[in-house]
């Protein structure tokens, strides 16, 4: 019997050129491409084709990336990456030992989604860990719109942003019966959260408050799935995450420990 191997596609959203894997799977995509003058990388798809959001980068990151996706894709399985931040079950930061589709392959479909190893904050949860480092009024507000639109969910997003860790990033690769009921929940709830917002004196970091309250709403919609019964644990697969460029924990580390004790909210990344 011929076995069909399943179709990945794993977009690398990207906001500049830089150099990509080779592998089939993944598919570089230029996030804001609508905001751009120039056009797109050779070998990039901008993502202000087809349905889009291209526009409204500023506000949802990587998330116009995943949106495009999620609307212009084909595939069996769809997935996320950065451009400087991929899954490697090697732990290593080289573009020889990221994910591959033979990886893939030999865990779908008994894996249903992949997501990355679990941050851990230890002296935080997640909400006081946003609430310190940017706006507790955006996950306010996100909780608001689900207590109205999900109320369903609502205690799977008290437990989620209790924990003092996470799986953030915005990173996943899904099958697609998954993605497309997590996006179908996810940009109902940020359309409606950046509406709510007012981002008028807010400057370009500020901006990207969508983005952010995504990382825990991942979260949110998980428990939610998994205590539901919809997702089995043994069919999520956590996978380490690598940087392709060095991180400065010294910086990163410091800004952490302002913003938890002196009140001081991050104004740039790290």
């Amino acid at each position: 019997m011929l076995i069909m191997k399943p179709e990945i596609k794993i977009v690398v959203a990207s906001h500049k050129d830089y150099p990509m894997p080779g592998d089939k799977i993944y598919v570089p995509v230029l996030a804001g491409a609508a905001l751009r003058s120039s056009p797109a990388p050779n070998g990039f798809t901008p993502d202000n084709t087809g349905e889009n959001i291209s526009l409204l980068n500023p506000y949802f990151c990587e998330l116009t990336g995943l949106y495009w996706a999620w609307n212009n894709l084909d595939a069996d399985y769809i997935g996320l990456v950065h451009y400087r931040r991929y899954f490697s079950p090697e732990k290593k930061a080289d573009f020889s030992n990221i994910l591959t589709s033979d990886y893939l392959e030999k865990h779908i479909p008994e894996i249903r989604i992949f997501v990355p190893k679990k941050r851990r904050y230890y002296i935080e949860t997640l909400y006081s860990h946003y609430a310190h480092t940017f706006d507790a009024k955006h996950l306010d507000t996100a909780e608001q719109i689900i207590s109205e639109k999900y109320p369903e969910y609502s205690e799977s997003y008290r437990r989620a942003v209790g924990m003092r860790s996470g799986y953030m990033f915005n990173m996943m690769i899904a099958e697609r019966s998954l993605l497309d009921g997590y996006c179908e929940w996810l940009f109902d709830i940020l359309f409606e959260l950046k509406d709510r917002i007012d981002c008028e004196k807010m400057d370009d970091f500020q901006k990207r408050f969508c983005g952010r309250v995504s990382e825990i709403l991942f979260n949110v919609w998980l428990d939610y799935k998994i205590t539901n019964n919809e997702l089995k644990k043994e069919e999520i697969e956590e996978i380490p995450v690598v940087g392709t460029e060095k991180t400065n924990w010294i910086k990163k580390g410091s800004a952490f420990l302002k913003a938890k004790f002196f009140g001081k909210k991050y104004e740039k990344s790290f």
